[in-house]
């Protein structure tokens, strides 16, 4: 089945095969991805429609030495595949595994971690410059960005860097119109009218033929196109009237073009651009039809039908507290016909697309851009509304000046509801929401919510939106929660007031966000064991509940913290930080994320691996008692 893939283990082994076999190439590794995912999901949309690319790519450019960027970084599956890693690859985003995104520790071939999008850029600019700097005329730097990363500032930053830097780097845009959902802006737009220009689509038809043509004639040929192109283009084109080469729209699925396309490019000194059209999900009908919910699979499935595989829980299941979200965002706008949406390109997997469909006008999806989600938020709250900002935690890290100096120093009330807050498993460390309580801790005026379950999410929600609040961050995890009867009425939490859940004379434990429900587990557990223990909910992590610390520091010798988050700094931090300051005596016990970036795998595997889980809580309660 997979007679030439395989043969390669390197780029070079690639190499040895004639142009005509290079499509059969791309058919034996799109299939061994399919395969590979229907066993052991992952991202799927876009690994699939960069087949044909990552061939031509390897095929061309002599990597590891010339380097090679991709971004957004789950595209880059069929490279793992053609650099060694094919026989590895079933333990793709498996604890101790393959990661999921390029990784420099894995791979010389993997020339940057690229997890969040829009860097690649960036990237290569300075890797070009570092190679221009040291002399090595002959090194190629190629970044490969799509899958929206072109919607994201930092790549606009870059681009106009790279206009000025002059550079020899090629940058490839793979245009696909997608991101999870559908591309949304006016960058989308353009790109569209540039591929389906009937003018430019006749002039670039000619310029297909010239290329098939002998390759002195080629040349001739070229030299007169370039010309006229830059007048046809020059005015019309951005990326010429940035001083940047720019090729195509050329199609992305014909290997056998892109390599003749590509080694022209390579002898073209200065920057470029080369623009491929791809179809996520090429190649597999399924993902094709309904991209959005094929960019990655959840699931095992069957290769022919695309049908789910795993039986679905028949038991009455808790909801995903993003969905939880969603809901609740549209029953709260129907009363208070101030609040807005917005989403950085994450209406679907946050669930804000329920008022999507519902209220059009009131959600705005801006692309994959933060800091401009945040600001634009900011403009919208200081104008009498109230904005609901979704951003995944582990993204927001890159609004973290916009939420202290458009946000938090004018105390406007945005609602940042942080998704995916904690160790989220096979994304692993590019994903994991750990660092938001610490990271915005500091920060004056901000107030850090994290509920326990989805009632707790619902009356958060609501309380966030009520006149006065100011900056209000919820912090929630992905997947799925512990109440399956959540639909209750909301009401509100006075800001900064915790919840007694349980009495103990034997130890305390005071827990934030949505591992609360582990300590439930483990404090009726001990209790078995004669072992009685206080539980706290705290909901807050700014401002702290001080009327339940000075309670608990005064009753108990021995105190456990449990938090979804980073321990430096963190939730656990701030109560060793109050009970140091008011002089009290007893000893703190923090349980939360280590100081060290935590890989992939199972959320359970790595709640273990950090002493998180259910056995990890009950022995730090059970030395407490020991120790007291």
């Amino acid at each position: 089945m997979y007679e030439l893939l395989n043969t390669i283990n390197t780029p070079d082994d690639l190499k040895k095969l004639p142009v005509n076999k290079l499509p059969q190439v791309c058919d034996e590794l799109r299939h061994y991805i399919i395969e590979s995912l229907s066993h052991n999901p992952g991202h799927f949309g876009a690994a699939l429609g960069v087949v044909e690319l990552t061939v031509a790519i390897h095929y061309v450019f002599n990597t590891p030495y010339d380097k090679l960027i991709w971004d957004v970084g789950h595209q880059a599956y069929g490279h793992k595949i053609l650099t060694g890693r094919r026989e590895r690859f079933v333990t793709n985003r498996k604890h101790g595994g393959l990661s999921g995104f390029p990784n420099i520790f894995e791979s010389e071939y993997d020339a940057f971690g690229v997890g969040h999008s829009s860097t690649s850029i960036s990237a290569a600019l300075g890797m070009a410059i570092a190679s221009q700097l040291s002399g090595e005329k002959d090194r190629n730097v190629v970044a490969v960005i799509g899958d929206g990363a072109l919607t994201g500032g930092m790549a606009f930053e870059a681009l106009n860097n790279m206009a000025s830097a002059n550079p020899d780097m090629l940058v490839i845009l793979n245009d696909n119109n997608m991101a999870i959902d559908k591309v949304t802006g006016g960058m989308s737009q353009y790109l569209l009218d540039i591929s389906t220009s009937k003018t430019y689509n006749r002039f670039r038809t000619k310029v297909n033929k010239a290329l098939n043509a002998g390759r002195e004639k080629r040349n001739i040929f070229t030299r007169f196109t370039n010309a006229v192109k830059k007048l046809v283009t020059r005015h019309t084109n951005m990326f010429e009237g940035l001083n940047i080469r720019y090729f195509g729209p050329a199609d992305g699925h014909n290997v056998v073009y892109l390599v003749r396309i590509l080694e022209d490019i390579k002898k073209i000194k200065g920057p470029k651009m080369l623009h491929v059209i791809t179809v996520k999900g090429k190649g597999f009908k399924a993902a094709e039809e309904n991209q959005t919910a094929w960019h990655a699979v959840g699931g095992r499935f069957d290769i022919e039908t695309g049908r789910a595989l795993d039986k679905p829980n028949e038991t009455p299941q808790a909801p995903k507290f993003q969905d939880v979200f969603g809901h609740t965002i549209l029953e709260l706008a129907k009363n208070n016909d101030k609040i807005l949406g917005i989403t950085p390109a994450m209406p679907s997997g946050c669930s804000l697309n329920i008022m999507m469909d519902a209220m059009p006008n009131r959600t705005f999806d801006v692309g994959i851009a933060e800091q401009h989600a945040v600001t634009f938020s900011a403009g919208l709250a200081i104008s009498g509304y109230v904005p609901f900002c979704n951003i995944y935690s582990s993204f927001a890290q890159r609004a973290f000046d916009q939420v202290i100096h458009d946000v938090a120093l004018q105390k406007l009330n945005v609602v940042f509801c942080f998704d995916r807050a904690g160790i989220v498993g096979s994304d692993g460390a590019t994903h994991h929401g750990v660092f938001d309580v610490a990271m915005l801790r500091p920060v004056p005026n901000l107030i850090i919510a994290s509920p326990m379950d989805e009632p707790e999410l619902r009356n958060m929600m609501y309380s966030a939106q009520l006149p006065d609040m100011g900056p209000f961050v919820i912090r929630y995890p992905r997947g799925r929660g512990s109440v399956v009867d959540w639909r209750k009425d909301m009401h509100e939490i006075k800001v900064g007031r915790g919840r007694q859940l349980s009495e103990g004379k034997d130890a305390a434990i005071l827990t934030l966000g949505p591992l609360g429900v582990r300590a439930q587990k483990a404090v009726s557990l001990l209790s078995e064991e004669g072992i009685a223990v206080a539980h706290y909910d705290m909901r807050f992590a700014k401002p702290l509940d001080t009327d339940i610390l000075d309670s608990v520091l005064r009753q108990y010798s021995h105190i456990v913290t449990l938090e979804d988050g980073v321990v430096a700094g963190g939730f656990g931090s701030s109560i060793v930080e109050y009970a140091n300051a008011k002089g009290y005596t007893c000893h703190i016990t923090t349980l939360g994320i280590p100081d060290r970036f935590i890989e992939h795998g199972t959320v359970d595997e790595l709640h273990a691996e950090c002493g998180m889980d259910l056995q990890g809580v009950m022995n730090a309660l059970r030395s407490c008692v020991d120790h007291r």
